[in-house]
C-alpha cells in the first residue's frame, strides 16, 4: 500500500527540531510506523529503526546504554516502545550526556499514562503526539465522507479494495486486540470478558456511562469495570467524553459519555455488515455523533478541551470546547439535512455563554442558521478553531 500524507507530519518535526525525544503514540495499526518512516527519510541526520518486537533487535540492545552512545550522531527510532519500559531510565541517561533535539523517536501503542515510566523519567526531556486513524481532512479525493464514516480511519481497513476485505480486516483487528495486544499492554483480564465489555460499550455509544449496570451485566465489580475502562481508554479504543460543571444552580449530569472511537471498528462491533444496512439502523445518529467528536477532537488547538453538558431538567449541549476551563463554542451534532435544533440547545446557549454556537449535520454547504447559530458542514469544522 503505497504512503498516504499525514497531518502529523509537520508536527512531528516540530518537535524533532527542539525536544531529544518525541514520541509517537496510538493505537496499533494506526499508521505510526510508516509515518515515523516517512520522517526517518527527511531527517538532515542519519537513522537507526529497531522494533522491539523483533529478537533480533533487542539483542541489539541488550547494552542500551553502550549501544545507544555507539550511535549518538543518529536519529534512533524505537518501535513498540512500551515492550522494553525498563529502556526509559538508560534513555534519561544517554540523553543528559547529549541533549540533541531530535535523537529519538519513540513509537508506542498506549498512552503516557500506561507507559508511566516514559513519563517519569524522560520529564522535560519528551513530547507526545498522539496519532488518529486517518480524519476527514487527510483523505485522499478518491474517499468519500461515507466510506470513510463506515470504515473508519484505520489504514488498512479505509484502503481495503472492497468493504468485505475492510469489514475481515476490523474483525481480525478486534480479535488480535482481545488476544494478544490488551494482554502485552498490561491487561490481565479474560479476553472474552473484555470482548463482551467493548460490545457492551458499542451499544451504549453516546450515552452516559452507568458503570453499576456495565457490572452486574459483566459479574464484576464496578471498581474493576473502571479500571478495564481506564485501559481500554489509554489504549486509544474509547473516550469517555467529560461533563461540563458550571456554576450553575442547576442540578448538572456528572457521569462521561461512552464513545467507541473509530466508527469502522464500532460498526464491527454492533454487527452491521453494510453502510446500507447502517443507514436503517437507529444506531446511525449516535455513530454520526461519534464520527463528528472524533474529527473534532483530531484538530483541536493545544488549548481546547472537549466536554458535554447535560442537567437533569433535559437541557443538553452534545459538545462543549472549553478555552482556559471556560466555554469556548457549544456545538450541536444531527443526522439531517434539515437539522433543528432542540430547544434544549438553546437553554444550554443561554446557561454557558459561548462565544461561538454550531450545529454539525451532514450537509452539502454551510449555512446560517440564525444570527448567532451556524449550521456547518463536516468540511468546515475548522471555522470552530477560527
Amino acid at each position: 500500500m503505497r504512503y498516504q500524507y499525514r497531518s502529523a507530519e509537520a508536527r512531528i518535526s516540530q518537535l524533532a527540531s527542539y525536544f531529544p525525544v518525541v514520541a509517537i503514540v496510538g493505537p496499533r495499526q494506526v499508521g505510526k510506523t510508516s509515518l515515523a518512516q516517512r520522517i526517518q527519510a527527511t531527517l538532515q541526520t542519519t537513522s537507526l529503526y529497531l522494533d522491539l518486537e523483533n529478537p533480533e533487535d533487542l539483542i541489539r540492545i541488550n547494552d542500551p546504554s553502550l549501544f545507544l552512545d555507539q550511535h549518538s550522531d543518529k536519529t534512533v527510532i524505537l518501535d513498540e516502545v512500551q515492550l522494553k519500559p525498563d529502556l526509559f531510565p538508560v534513555l534519561r541517561g544517554v540523553i543528559d550526556r547529549n541533549r540533541r533535539p531530535g535523537r529519538f523517536i519513540l513509537l508506542g501503542s498506549a498512552s503516557p499514562d500506561l507507559i508511566r515510566d516514559s513519563s517519569e523519567s524522560l520529564a522535560g526531556r519528551i513530547a507526545y503526539h498522539e496519532l488518529t486513524p486517518f480524519t476527514l481532512d487527510e483523505l485522499p479525493t478518491e474517499i468519500h465522507l461515507n466510506e470513510h464514516w463506515w470504515r473508519g480511519g484505520f489504514p488498512d481497513s479505509l484502503f481495503a479494495p472492497d468493504d468485505e476485505l475492510s469489514r475481515i480486516w476490523r474483525q481480525q483487528f478486534i480479535r488480535s486486540y482481545l488476544e494478544r495486544d490488551l494482554p502485552l499492554l498490561g491487561l490481565s483480564a479474560d479476553p472474552v470478558l473484555i470482548g463482551k465489555l467493548w460490545r457492551m460499550l458499542a451499544h451504549l455509544t453516546g450515552d452516559l456511562m452507568n458503570y453499576d449496570s456495565l457490572s452486574r451485566a459483566l459479574g464484576i465489580s464496578g471498581p474493576t469495570v473502571k479500571s478495564y475502562l481506564k485501559f481500554l481508554e489509554a489504549a486509544y479504543l474509547i473516550r469517555q467524553l467529560p461533563p461540563y460543571f458550571s456554576n450553575s444552580r442547576k442540578r448538572l449530569v456528572k457521569s462521561p459519555k461512552i464513545y467507541v472511537r473509530d466508527t469502522g471498528v464500532l460498526h464491527q462491533l454492533l454487527g452491521i455488515p453494510d453502510f446500507f444496512q447502517l443507514t436503517g439502523q437507529p444506531a446511525i445518529a449516535r455513530s454520526w455523533e461519534t464520527y463528528v467528536i472524533e474529527q473534532i477532537s483530531a484538530i483541536c488547538p493545544d488549548w481546547a478541551e472537549l466536554s458535554f453538558y447535560r442537567t437533569h431538567q433535559g437541557t443538553e449541549a452534545d459538545l462543549v470546547v472549553l478555552k482556559g476551563g471556560k466555554p469556548y463554542a457549544v456545538i450541536e451534532i444531527k443526522y439531517s439535512s434539515a437539522p433543528k435544533p432542540t430547544k434544549g440547545f438553546f437553554i444550554s446557549l443561554e446557561d454557558l455563554g459561548p462565544e461561538k454556537q454550531f450545529i454539525i449535520a451532514p450537509v452539502s454547504s454551510s449555512f446560517s442558521y440564525s444570527e448567532n447559530v451556524k449550521v456547518l458542514a463536516l468540511a468546515d469544522i475548522g471555522e470552530i478553531f477560527s
